[in-house]
């Protein structure tokens, strides 16, 4: 069977207007795709130069099959399955700064080039002291990127659009704000910052779409049903969100919304943030602890189950939503469509995936949530407290199965597993949540009510009683 190669090109091979920092399934499943969607209705046409920001990565693969790849879409969408898959033709190449740095400059030269997008990991946007301008290259990204960008200031060319899609709130706000430290460590002059300042647009953005990555378990019967064969083929689900923070004259640079993307330009993401954090990540982190106590191994099988069912849905409906600051009409289409990627019969997500460093996940995605609905109702949200519980039952060792966390957090727990205040001392250990919680009013003695209602019942009983009260 043959390889994936030029011969299957459809479209135009079009300059390249685009650097995109990684090769990834995310990146190639998102970005790029929505680029190819662009061009293929002549709104674009324009190319992508991907660097590979590590020195192992996937690009030589992608090189392999002249940087052709396939997108599988599986899902739900509309109440509706979708299947379908499309050859990406939008990257036109592959550059490796630890191969050939003087290539990697040479991007900087590139009158075309506009955008530059990143997806380093959330580890990515970080500063490095050690990074030196004559470095090649730099080990951090932001390093790398303020040594194109210097370059490029040197000659004379006017700046980019840099969007980054690292899952860090404010995440272009943090890059440019490392680019300016280099500036200063390296001592690049007041001209070189005031270009940056005034010639380059940093956005913050918040990117959602589940990307499983290569279907591994079905990629052989792809290629024979496809006819070719694929090493960079990559899964995703058909939904995808894509906010960014800035003006709307982004728009005429990239028109992704009028390709028919779901592409939301505002002044202000934190409500499109706090919505996908609340609702999708929420009950993600809401339902790990509770089902997997009772013996529940998958999101979709929670969707499946009557119980817990209505159990996130109330959460989602009388929790969640009447604390997000965006039109109710709004959040409760968000929420419908969450639930149908819940309930994708193509993901197996695995509850114990989610359930990996559960503590930051608890402070980041369901604290604020309580704390805003304790201060709407002045009562406490039921759903949530008992998460909390079932996760203080496991991270006690109570479970049949071993809590997943950093090695702090580990440790933290098992000084106090045996203090007869175990409640008390882990809600008010300010290193777990970034605050005393058992200043919250009552919330110490719902979680020790929980605790013992699981020891005597399960998790299963407490969650029909809450659905009950809510009828």
């Amino acid at each position: 069977m043959k390889r994936l190669d030029n011969s299957f090109r459809k479209l135009d091979k079009f300059p390249t207007k685009v650097i995109q920092f990684g090769e990834g399934n995310f990146l190639r499943a998102f970005i790029d795709w929505q680029i190819q969607q662009m061009n293929k209705q002549g709104l674009f046409k324009g190319g992508v130069k991907i660097v590979q920001p590590l020195p192992k990565g996937m690009t030589k693969n992608l090189d392999q099959q002249d940087d052709l790849y396939t997108v599988l879409l599986e899902g739900v969408l509309n109440g509706k399955k979708y299947q379908s898959h499309e050859i990406i033709e939008s990257v036109n190449g592959t550059v490796r700064p630890y191969d050939d740095y003087d290539e990697y400059l040479k991007l900087a030269e590139d009158d075309n080039i506009e955008v530059i997008f990143s997806n380093t990991t959330e580890a990515g946007i970080a500063f490095d002291q050690a990074d030196k301008l004559s470095d090649r290259p730099q080990n951090s990204y932001p390093g790398k990127l303020t040594a194109l960008l210097y370059h490029r200031f040197e000659l004379g060319k006017r700046g980019f659009h840099i969007i980054p899609c690292e899952l860090i709130n404010h995440n272009g706000d943090q890059l440019k704000k490392i680019v300016l430290q280099y500036a200063d460590l390296w001592k690049l002059g007041q001209k070189f910052v005031d270009w940056i300042n005034n010639d380059n647009k940093f956005y913050s953005t918040l990117v959602d779409r589940i990307v499983p990555g290569y279907p591994r378990d079905r990629a052989a019967d792809l290629e024979k049903e496809w006819g070719y064969l694929d090493q960079m083929m990559v899964k995703t689900e058909p939904f995808l969100i894509f906010v960014l923070e800035g003006s709307q004259a982004i728009n005429d640079v990239l028109p992704l919304k009028q390709a028919g993307i779901n592409f939301v330009v505002t002044n202000d993401m934190q409500p499109y943030r706090n919505r996908k954090v609340s609702i999708l990540n929420g009950p993600h982190t809401t339902m790990s602890p509770i089902a997997r106590l009772a013996g529940i191994e998958t999101v979709g099988e929670v969707m499946k189950d009557k119980d817990f069912y209505k159990f996130i849905n109330d959460e989602m409906y009388q929790e969640i939503i009447p604390t997000v600051a965006l039109p109710k009409k709004e959040l409760e289409d968000y929420a419908e469509g969450i639930k149908e990627r819940f309930e994708n019969p193509y993901v197996k997500h695995q509850l114990s995936a989610i359930a990996l460093n559960s503590i930051s996940k608890f402070a980041a995605r369901l604290l604020p949530t309580l704390k805003r609905y304790v201060a709407k109702n002045q009562q406490l949200p039921k759903r949530i407290v008992l998460a909390l519980a079932a996760y203080l039952k496991i991270y006690r060792g109570e479970a049949d199965f071993d809590p997943s966390d950093t090695a702090e957090i580990l440790a933290a727990f098992k000084k106090i597993t045996a203090d007869e205040n175990y409640v008390h001392e882990a809600l008010s250990n300010s290193e777990f949540w970034g605050e005393d919680l058992t200043l919250i009013p009552g919330l110490e003695d719902l979680v020790n009510k929980y605790l013992t209602e699981i020891d005597e019942k399960g998790t299963r009983a407490i969650v029909a009683e809450i659905n009950a009260d809510a009828k």
